[in-house]
């Protein structure tokens, strides 16, 4: 017997923390009582979440994996009280467990999302102690200078902390606007978009095309979505055991 937060988790319901506080909040039930944190449990036990019985045997299928092409518009929740479209409207049913988004993005950023059933190493995945880089091709307005680009590097005071990009390299400057590609290992809220703005640059445009080792395959179209091979699995895996690589200097 394992730790019943354990066991959903493997079971592709929802990461540990997730489901901590779904018993913490009483929605779940362990051989007809209200569970507890420090519970064990067995895929045989009766479990029910929301009232509704969890049948673990049958959710014991290999983790699926897959990649996102997110469009612009596509909320990263499973329901919007406003009726807007959510990623979750185009997939796929899983195998097993439901799919959970590992990070996200806002309704105004498009690029790469992955989703899993293995809510363990999602959770890994997106958890500050890993430093999983996440690179964005990001269009401003504006030609921000080279000191400009150092101080992003070096740190910008945002509303929660201090926030900083890793690498900033430029590939292209048409007009009014400059494209930069970014790197960052943090998962804050907007914090691309964010400090940018700090920095007094406008974003108008912010696509993800990388996290961790996983690249949004240029051949995959907004809406579409590609299920990982097990080579893609393991990189995945892997990069989570890492020691977290030196900050690097700017890219000039």
């Amino acid at each position: 017997m394992i730790r019943l937060q354990k066991l959903l988790a493997d079971a592709g319901l929802g990461s540990r923390r997730s489901i901590e506080e779904w018993i913490r909040a009483g929605r779940v039930r362990l051989n007809g009582r209200p569970a507890r944190l420090g519970d064990r449990a067995a895929a045989a036990d009766s479990i029910m979440l929301d009232g509704k019985p969890l049948e673990l045997g049958s959710r014991r299928a290999a983790r699926q994996w897959m990649v996102y092409h997110k469009p612009l518009g596509e909320l990263t929740t499973r329901r919007d009280p406003q009726g807007r479209p959510t990623v979750f409207d185009r997939l796929p049913p899983p195998e097993a467990g439901r799919w959970i988004t590992v990070g996200r993005l806002d309704v105004n950023t498009s690029g790469l999302l992955l989703l899993t059933t293995d809510g363990e190493l999602a959770h890994k995945l997106m958890h500050p102690s890993h430093e999983i880089e996440r690179e964005y091709l990001v269009r401003v307005r504006g030609r921000p200078s080279a000191a400009v680009l150092c101080q992003m590097q070096a740190g910008v005071m945002l509303d929660d902390g201090t926030g900083r990009f890793d690498r900033i390299s430029q590939t292209e400057t048409r007009g009014s606007h400059s494209t930069f590609r970014v790197v960052l290992r943090e998962g804050r809220n907007r914090e691309v978009r964010r400090l940018w703005q700090a920095s007094g640059y406008e974003v108008s445009r912010l696509l993800r095309i990388r996290y961790g080792p996983i690249q949004l395959p240029r051949d995959l179209p907004p809406g579409a979505w590609r299920e990982l091979d097990r080579a893609s699995v393991d990189r995945i895996a892997e990069s989570v055991h890492r020691e977290a690589a030196p900050r690097a200097p700017l890219d000039n």
